[in-house]
């Protein structure tokens, strides 16, 4: 299991528009998905993720623009192109009256390759299904319903994998437990294009993160650099006395302020952080030393990946009269 592809793209995008009458689904989007990562495609609801994932899959085939998997045209070699691509959806879609070994062995069938019992049993071992292998799926909890898909998903050893919202619905234990399913499905060597509401499920798993909105694909980069460049870190340190009433202004040079009688809460820019010499927690610190005051509890934190989101897709959306507004991911159950 996972088939590997070996060159700079394995998935490219390249100027793609999608219209439906009047309204702009997917508007003239280029994207190149890298062999070997997992590429979370992130945006509010409306936002084009479906129909641009349909028109790679095949499901819609009349747009502007071009479709390469591996170098093959998802129109002109459409044969070759849904053979190398597993799709997830969010729903579930398969017969309930089957047993979870007969949809394994009928989807590997759809692919005009009917798989071999070492396959099947290699995958309902793979997704702790085999002790279900002849069970009705009716009777599958949640947990194995999702297990499920993926394994469905994966019968024809694709080399790009698509997940839409695969932990939607699903308990916190559950979700860490697929995961573990995700990474090690990148790990043997299959590229992964998630999408998903839960943001933190992207800064978990995503190498790199496209965030879309109104059919536009606003920014694409690496989890890491992105966090980087449009997030910040602070400082918060809590003394063992009440903070001295002169001290903050003594360190104007600093974005310190008082969040607490015994508490400072410290921003950094990340020039700052680049800038030779001691950086801005060192100096802090020193100070609190040099002044007297002891350190209870010195804690650090980075801006999340959802706060970064939330403030490309408003800033996006301040450009449009009547945007809907922007709300925090849902809990997960």
């Amino acid at each position: 299991m996972g088939s590997t592809y070996q060159a700079p793209s394995l998935l490219s995008v390249q100027n793609v528009t999608k219209r439906y009458g009047e309204l702009t689904a997917v508007n003239d989007m280029s994207l190149d998905i890298v062999p070997g990562e997992i590429f979370a495609l992130l945006g509010p609801n409306g936002a084009g993720k479906t129909t641009l994932i349909g028109c790679i899959c095949g499901m819609i085939t009349r747009f502007d623009g071009n479709i390469t998997v591996a170098g093959f045209d998802v129109r002109d070699d459409y044969r070759l192109t849904r053979r190398l691509i597993g799709l997830v959806p969010q729903e579930l879609n398969y017969d309930s009256a089957f047993t979870v070994r007969d949809v394994l062995e009928y989807q590997g069938g759809y692919f005009s390759a009917p798989p071999t019992p070492d396959k099947v049993n290699e995958m309902l071992e793979r997704f702790s299904l085999a002790d279900k292998a002849d069970r009705n799926t009716r009777g599958l909890s949640g947990g194995m319903k999702r297990r499920l898909m993926i394994a469905k998903a994966l019968m024809h050893d694709p080399v790009l994998l698509f997940l839409d919202e695969p932990t939607a619905g699903v308990d916190v234990e559950l979700r860490e437990e697929l995961w573990e399913f995700v990474r090690d499905l990148r790990d043997r060597g299959t590229t992964i294009v998630l999408t998903t509401h839960y943001i933190e499920e992207a800064e978990a798993l995503a190498d790199r993160v496209g965030i879309v909105n109104f059919g536009n694909l606003l920014r694409v980069a690496p989890r890491e650099v992105l966090m980087e460049s449009l997030g910040h870190r602070s400082v918060e340190v809590r003394l063992h006395e009440a903070i001295p009433a002169d001290f903050i202004a003594q360190m104007d040079a600093l974005n310190l302020e008082k969040a607490g009688p015994k508490t400072l809460m410290l921003h950094i820019d990340r020039r700052e952080e680049d800038a030779p010499g001691p950086g801005p927690t060192d100096r802090l610190l020193r100070a609190l030393f040099d002044a007297g005051l002891s350190i209870e509890r010195v804690d650090g934190h980075q801006t999340s990946l959802e706060s970064i989101f939330r403030q490309i897709i408003e800033q996006d959306n301040s450009k449009t009269p009547d945007a809907p507004q922007i709300h925090p991911s849902p809990e997960a159950p």
